[in-house]
């Protein structure tokens, strides 16, 4: 059993893959370089800073996740089948593969950036092997089911709440978060930011919100798998049905990110912002990549797209290596000192070098350097460069 070659990788979910690491990064910035899980944004942000972020919420945030979640289901499946194709037991290499990313995961969230995804993609990973026999159709439905069904019922709760008792849902700040973060991170030793990266984890991924980490990334797995298993992206594409998700999930998806800009920024607008619209309007971006690819110009222009794609897992380390490295307090220590215009031209400027150093790499080697690692311990066995 070999690691998938170069030739017989599929271009458009690199491209996908790499787009979605640039809006990944540009939400992640935010993380860097403020404490967002404690603060109002509308009460921390003054000026143009206050105005970019409004559309970096509508445009960017919730929407570029679920990108990531589909592409990793996407990518199981066809793992499954290279295994079956070579007579190889999928249950023990995929395992294997999903359990190292469990130990990339944990070294990444707790010794570099508290809002990992590696480690819950891992895990739920595991839990989508368990189903992944079934066929591509019962998973994209039964994906359609668990994702729409448990958010649909909470936004519906958030929205009498709102009704009812509109003190309980108002968004606000915890000034006591706010200050640790900002002291911890801005000033802090190695030891103090590692403790407080654990607690902003452990705030993120606790009992209290797993539920809602499950129903957010499984199911849009599960979609991944289930297209992969039709084939939605290795066939002729249809573009009148690509044309017509792309109108739809735009104006759905759009309508429901501007509710608390237009209306009110409370919690229940918020959670349906993120977990609805989020995922809706991440359905326009891959519908509109996959019509524009169809085009040879665009095919073209989208190659640095791809090539961040080929090594997403390098791409993605890297970042949040260098943005606390610029933000925390054994790095630069910029916590919380530029404007968030700056930190966005920052995140355009690293992705562009990283593309170009992704391009100079790939000139020798196949694989990204994380990617040669982990390709390694999977497979049991070296890779070798060109």
């Amino acid at each position: 059993m070999q690691p998938i070659q170069s030739n017989e990788r599929i271009s458009s979910l690199d491209v996908l893959r790499g787009f979605s690491l640039l809006g990944i990064f540009l939400v992640n910035m935010i993380s860097f370089e403020s404490p967002i899980l404690y603060y109002d944004p509308q009460g921390w942000w003054q000026g143009t800073d206050k105005s970019l972020f409004s559309w970096i919420e509508v445009l960017v945030q919730s929407s570029f996740y679920p990108i990531f979640a589909m592409l990793f289901g996407y990518g199981l499946v066809i793992l499954r089948e290279r295994c079956e194709q070579k007579g190889i037991s999928f249950n023990k290499l995929g395992v294997r593969r999903l359990l190292l990313l469990v130990v990339i995961g944990a070294i990444h969230a707790f010794f570099i950036w508290s809002g990992d995804i590696l480690l819950n993609y891992a895990i739920f990973g595991l839990i989508l092997m368990l189903i992944i026999n079934w066929s591509g159709k019962t998973l994209i439905y039964s994906g359609l089911a668990l994702f729409l069904i448990p958010n649909l019922l909470f936004s519906l709760l958030l929205m009498l709440l709102a009704m009812t008792s509109p003190h309980d849902i108002s968004t606000y700040a915890d000034m006591a978060g706010i200050t640790d973060s900002v002291k911890n991170y801005g000033s802090g030793t190695y030891i103090e930011i590692t403790a407080q990266r654990f607690h902003d984890w452990y705030m993120v991924n606790g009992p209290e919100n797993i539920i809602f980490i499950l129903f957010s990334i499984i199911p849009l797995m599960m979609i991944g798998a289930g297209a992969a298993k039709l084939k939605w992206l290795q066939t002729k594409i249809d573009k009148k049905k690509w044309l017509v998700l792309l109108i739809l999930s735009a104006i759905i998806g759009l309508f429901l990110k501007l509710l608390p800009v237009v209306i009110d920024s409370n919690l229940a607008y918020k959670f349906i912002q993120q977990s609805l619209g989020g995922t809706i309007l991440s359905l326009a971006y891959i519908s509109l990549i996959i019509l524009l690819l169809t085009n040879k110009y665009f095919s073209k222009l989208f190659k640095p797209f791809a090539t961040a794609g080929r090594m997403s897992l390098t791409i993605y380390l890297t970042q949040s290596i260098v943005g606390t490295l610029i933000f925390y307090h054994y790095g630069l220590g910029l916590y919380t000192k530029l404007t968030l215009g700056t930190s966005m031209l920052l995140v355009i400027l690293i992705y562009i070098i990283q593309v170009v150093l992704a391009e100079l790499w790939f000139i020798k080697f196949k694989y990204g350097p994380v990617e040669k690692v982990w390709r390694l311990l999977t497979y049991g066995k070296a890779i070798k460069s060109k």
